[in-house]
């Protein structure tokens, strides 16, 4: 029996999912909705925190997006997520971009999208303005980083880059000013020419995300 990747179309599954079908990974994929109601009991035991994305393996659910893209290129036997010489670089790029890059995104992307689709108050200018700054900040590194290379690693595309780029896809709602930095937006340019990465949902059944309003 394959695996169930269970998904929704928010950043961190669609980041799972992209890493799946970049992969040509064996998995089932089934969308998932574990807030909704009703759906608690099914989904506590695969992950107590009711997030997806959530891959089940054998009876044995593994949860956390970094930890799926491990597990899924292992499954294939894919230095997608670097196993050499290379892995220390590679987790330090996840690791700087969720503190950083990937945080700044965020903190802009739940203001103007995540607050307003799904009603969790008022967007809040102060933090969208400190958002911002950190993503400047951020965003400055990188494109230094990738004006001497295509990708984040030295020897070309690996799950940092699809890491750094998980809130990218959503910057029509985000508005942060990437053409600001033309290294970096020459890299979200590349990422979105991957079919895998600029339509993860293609020939899934998932519904759209709610419109912002």
């Amino acid at each position: 029996m394959k695996p169930i990747l269970y998904f929704s179309r928010n950043p961190n599954p669609r980041l799972a999912v992209a890493a799946a079908k970049y992969l040509a990974a064996p998995v089932s994929y089934e969308f998932a909705a574990p807030l909704a109601p009703g759906q608690a009991e099914k989904f506590l035991p695969l992950n107590p925190s009711l997030r997806v994305p959530i891959l089940v393996e054998d009876g044995r659910p593994l949860w956390e997006a970094d930890a799926i893209a491990c597990r899924l290129s292992q499954l294939v036997g894919s230095e997608f997520w670097r196993t050499g010489r290379e892995l220390p670089d590679m987790i330090r790029w996840i690791s700087w971009s969720r503190d950083n890059f990937m945080h700044a995104c965020d903190m802009v992307h739940f203001e103007r999208g995540t607050k307003l689709r799904y009603s969790l108050g008022a967007l809040d200018e102060g933090t969208v303005a400190r958002g911002i700054e950190r993503f400047h900040e951020t965003a400055s590194i990188l494109n230094a980083h990738l004006g001497r290379q295509d990708w984040l690693l030295a020897s070309g595309l690996s799950y940092a880059d699809f890491r750094m780029g998980a809130f990218l896809p959503y910057n029509d709602v985000a508005r942060l000013p990437l053409s600001d930095y033309p290294a970096l937006a020459a890299w979200h340019a590349r990422l979105m020419a991957l079919p895998a990465w600029a339509d993860p949902f293609e020939g899934l059944s998932a519904p759209e995300l709610p419109p912002v309003p």
